[in-house]
């Protein structure tokens, strides 16, 4: 192991919300690990971020998912946070139009991906009694959609699972919240979009709460949007 410093693991990281969030759990004195499939544009985000580390990884894939968090743990430290993080499957297809092939691949990286993910996380922290497990949702996590049959199925499912979790792992320390995003993230000069180190300063805030006040579920959502 390099130090002993605690690890943040960001599965999904994009230029966006996971960079974001890499950015302010670094800030905060912990590695931030930066997780996806694409090696190359991974490996450019992480040498972006000062202290981040780069870990291709199918996380769809349950042996490739299993030697991840062994790898961290032995060459980086514990892990103490996972961002669930998944991205894509959002561009409208009707129930008809779908592929089977399409259907299946949004919910394995949305609901599966999310489930083999937690799982290795919450293994390795419940031996140490504590530890947060944050889940990226959205509106579809809440409801369906026209054309958002796959997202949706696969959000809702992750959601179900998050709010599993929650009451098997709370009492042992570990917070589980889903974070519901409604809007577009991005940098606007009205702010009428969610700017990304915004909702990473709720992520890190929801990992510090005091295990006597802690969040399971919320919506972020910004002034301007109509609801």
């Amino acid at each position: 192991m390099s130090d002993n410093k605690q690890v943040a693991v960001i599965v999904g990281a994009g230029p966006g919300l996971g960079a974001a969030a890499a950015r302010r759990f670094t800030e905060a004195g912990m590695t931030s690990v930066l997780v996806s499939r694409n090696a190359e544009r991974l490996a450019d985000l992480a040498a972006s971020i000062d202290g981040a580390v780069a870990y291709p990884c199918d996380a769809t894939d349950e042996d490739a998912v299993e030697k991840m968090f062994t790898d961290i743990e032995a060459e980086h430290g514990p892990v103490e946070v996972l961002v669930y993080n998944p991205g894509g499957g959002f561009g409208r297809t009707t129930v008809v139009e779908q592929s089977a092939e399409r259907f299946r691949a949004v919910w394995e990286f949305t609901a599966f991906g999310g489930f083999l993910c937690s799982r290795a996380a919450a293994q390795r922290m419940l031996k140490r009694g504590h530890g947060s497990i944050l889940i990226t949702g959205a509106t579809a996590s809440l409801r369906g959609g026209k054309g958002f049959g796959a997202f949706a199925s696969g959000k809702f499912a992750l959601r179900a699972l998050g709010q599993s979790m929650a009451r098997e792992l709370g009492p042992e320390g570990i917070h589980v919240a889903q974070i519901n995003i409604d809007g577009m993230i991005g940098e606007s000069d009205d702010g009428s979009k969610l700017d990304p180190a915004d909702i990473a300063e709720t992520y890190y805030g929801l990992h510090k709460q005091s295990k006597t006040n802690w969040t399971h579920e919320l919506d972020i959502r910004p002034w301007s949007e109509t609801w």
